[in-house]
């Protein structure tokens, strides 16, 4: 909940999200489910009356697969 509006961020069934770190790129590996996963958590963070800040944190035990290196999505309205 931000600003007395509740965003949900909602999982496809059998999404699978990999992140890794190559040094100089980062890797973001899935299946189908898991682009639309991310591409639904993207939408979500660009909703109107969404503020500045608000995040979503993904990790090995919160939504990636095991070995993955944790990935924050977050708005910034800065220019």
């Amino acid at each position: 909940m931000t600003d007395g509006t509740t965003r949900v961020f909602t999982w496809e069934e059998g999404a699978r999200i990999e992140v890794r770190n190559l040094g100089g790129e980062i890797v973001i590996e899935a299946n189908a489910a898991g682009l639309k996963t991310l591409a639904g958590h993207l939408l979500t963070l660009a909703q109107d009356g969404t503020p500045d800040g608000a995040h979503l944190h993904l990790e090995g035990n919160n939504g990636l697969e095991d070995g993955s290196v944790g990935l924050v999505l977050e708005r910034c309205d800065d220019e």
